[in-house]
């Protein structure tokens, strides 16, 4: 899978949707991404990672909190995680919180541009059929 810059990433998928156009299918996923870019943040995930198994909450105790699980959260951290693939050639990007509305932006007009190809509802047949079946 490559990672592309955002604007690479946007000139990429409007390749496949060409690529597409005639047949086949263009599958985007778009998710929560948590990168650990921090080499503090390293250290802090490997130690939680080697910290010893918690004993199970029966009901009766309050479970232990680990260290540094909730207090270094920082939203402005927070990121997208983009994928793009035809089935055969996969590219990705992580657009940072800060460039979310600049990139929707072009994403929204590139999705527009290129999902002409879907067939319209044809919403009159679908109510006669329900009147005809009463």
């Amino acid at each position: 899978m490559v990672l592309l810059e955002s604007e690479q990433f946007l000139t990429e998928l409007t390749r496949l949707f060409q690529k597409c156009r005639l047949s086949g299918s263009v599958f985007i996923t778009l998710k929560k991404c948590k990168q650990l870019s921090r080499r503090s943040d390293r250290k802090d995930a490997r130690r939680l990672s080697d910290a010893p198994a918690r004993v199970p909450n029966d009901g009766r105790t309050k479970p232990i909190p680990r260290k540094g699980s909730v207090e270094g959260f920082e939203p402005s951290d927070n990121k997208c995680l983009l994928r793009a693939t035809d089935g055969k050639k996969k590219i990705s990007t992580v657009v940072s919180s800060k460039e979310v509305n600049k990139f929707q932006m072009a994403y929204s007009n590139l999705l527009r541009a290129n999902m002409d190809g879907l067939k319209k509802r044809d919403k009159k047949s679908k109510s006669k059929k329900s009147k005809a079946a009463q």
